[in-house]
């Protein structure tokens, strides 16, 4: 959910991380040729990759494979403005792993986006990788950070101490005093942005990171697009379909962005998914035999929760000292708990300790949400979440759009409806005009792309699978159901899930539209 007071599509990156650490088209076409020639043309000197960055998120160089491959690294330039793309160069930071089968089975590079906007794909395709195992006998396995994230000319806001104190804040103000603080936080968040990125922000809109890869796609060597999109992935892969449709390969969507919303339909559709979220948690904390330890009902569970919240309003408990946990962060907390199933116990431990006194667990869940390791460090998440986000979203909402939403939002969630309806406001005073009130993924002429949604996923409702599909157009999108809980379905380890995708992606073979997997 990077900007704290809105939960934005995401990739559940980290998740394994986090659980072992709680257990324990704008150019013309001229000048489209002169970057044909010149840089589609660059050949790239893959290394041993190093260890993440601090705007990666930190921690380790990637691990070998199973079978011993060694993670490899490379910098692709690119125009930093492709309206102007002979007007100097930015680096995109990329990750592979080479296909493990036959070389002569091999089809090409499957690119991998994990959503956010904003996460950082060279640190997030190692922790997944063996999810992928089997997809790596015939593909090269690539990720990178998309432009204005990580090592790809990074976005920059503010420091580790200043954003200790901004994910503190409280992001649902009761009255015009805490409105007007509020609001001056975040302007004073955005003019950090505008002050700190070097005049970034005009170059990172969706739009710019497609033709990324695209370009991605020549300099590998690849003639068709083969792609993996997760959450802000899919709506990325829906644009750069709708540029480049005869370019696409074979593509799969997970975790569907609605393509046909505007922000605030968007964050009044997650309202309703984090609900759903909580209300399957609560349902199956209390059909335990053992028993709920956080209520005997599901009516009882959510009734603590919101009551904890509550208290938290007026007095924040013990976090990970010297920070305390407070109604903001427990809330981020609780939703990224949600984007998980295996995530739950830990949501019922941290509720556990919260209602102890002890917000630990609750605010460990807050800091991965928002892109803090152990150290204090925090990735460059929240920035470029915020910064792609406010090039691409037309609207700019108001405290008056606000409260004028706030009922439908309430009546949504209960608990989610305040916190998401206050973060529409996170673009104010933004200096970057935004692009659109939604993303054009229209795409005749591509080939099928697997598009899969899942029934109980909070942050990208399952609705927007179908709307995906609409969008694209006849006969390129095909619909494929998982009835299933958290964000995304592939990464859930559903066999049949699984099955369907691997059958395509390794053989071709699309799925009859309206499969359901359960």
């Amino acid at each position: 959910m990077p900007n704290p007071p809105r939960i934005r599509a995401k990739a559940l990156t980290g998740a394994a991380v986090l659980a072992a650490s709680l257990a324990a088209v704008a150019g013309c076409a001229g000048r489209f040729v002169v970057i044909k020639g010149e840089l589609s043309s660059q050949k790239l000197n893959w290394q041993d990759c190093p260890a993440p960055s601090a705007s990666e998120g930190g921690g380790s160089a990637p691990s070998p494979l199973p079978d011993g491959e060694r993670w490899q690294c490379a910098t692709m330039k690119a125009p930093r403005n492709w309206e102007d793309p002979v007007g100097g160069t930015i680096d995109i930071a990329l990750i592979r792993a080479k296909a493990s089968g036959d070389p002569s089975k091999r089809i090409g590079s499957l690119i991998f986006n994990f959503g956010g906007p904003g996460g950082s794909g060279v640190s997030t395709l190692p922790s997944f990788a063996p999810d992928y195992e089997t997809l790596r006998t015939r593909y090269d396995l690539v990720s990178f950070d998309p432009r204005g994230v990580g090592r790809s000319a990074g976005i920059k806001c503010e420091d580790d101490r200043q954003l200790d104190a901004y994910f503190q804040q409280d992001a649902t103000p009761d009255d015009a005093a805490e409105q007007r603080t509020f609001l001056n936080n975040t302007r004073q968040f955005n003019n950090a942005c505008r002050a700190h990125s070097g005049g970034m922000l005009p170059y990172v809109r969706t739009t710019d990171a497609a033709r990324d890869m695209d370009l991605m796609r020549q300099v590998l060597g690849d003639d068709r697009m083969h792609y993996f999109g997760i959450s802000y992935g899919t709506e990325l892969g829906g644009v750069y379909a709708h540029l480049f449709p005869q370019r696409v390969g074979r593509a799969v969507f997970d975790g569907v962005v609605d393509p046909s919303q505007n922000p605030e339909q968007i964050s009044l559709g997650q309202a309703k998914g984090f609900q759903l979220a909580l209300d399957n948690y609560a349902r199956d904390c209390t059909s335990k035999s053992t028993g709920c330890p956080v209520g005997s009902t599901p009516q009882e569970v959510e009734k603590r929760i919101a009551a904890l919240l509550k208290d938290l309003d007026r007095k924040p408990i013990s976090g990970i000292p010297p920070r305390r946990l407070t109604q903001t962060a427990a809330t981020n907390g609780i939703a990224q708990s949600l984007y998980s199933k295996s995530l739950w116990p830990y949501l019922t431990q941290g509720l556990q300790q919260a209602y102890a006194g002890d917000g630990k667990v609750l605010m460990l869940l807050s800091d991965a949400m928002n892109g803090r390791n152990a150290n204090g460090q925090y990735s460059n998440l929240t920035a470029a979440n915020v910064s792609i986000n406010c090039a691409d979203e037309k609207p700019r909402y108001t405290a008056a759009d606000v409260k004028a939403s706030l009922p439908q939002f309430r009546a949504a969630s209960p608990l989610f409806g305040d916190f998401l309806a206050w973060g529409m406001i996170s673009c104010v005073h933004w200096p970057v005009a935004g692009a659109a009130d939604h993303p054009d993924v229209s795409a005749p002429g591509a080939a099928p792309i697997l598009v899969i949604g899942n029934t109980g996923d909070p942050a990208t409702p399952y609705h927007g699978a179908k709307r995906m599909v609409d969008a694209l157009g006849k006969g390129v999108g095909v619909e494929l159901t998982y009835r299933g809980q958290g964000h995304g379905a592939y990464d859930s380890k559903n066999t049949c899930v699984q099955s369907v995708v691997n059958n395509y992606l390794l053989n071709g073979r699309v799925p009859a539209a309206g499969t359901v997997c359960s």
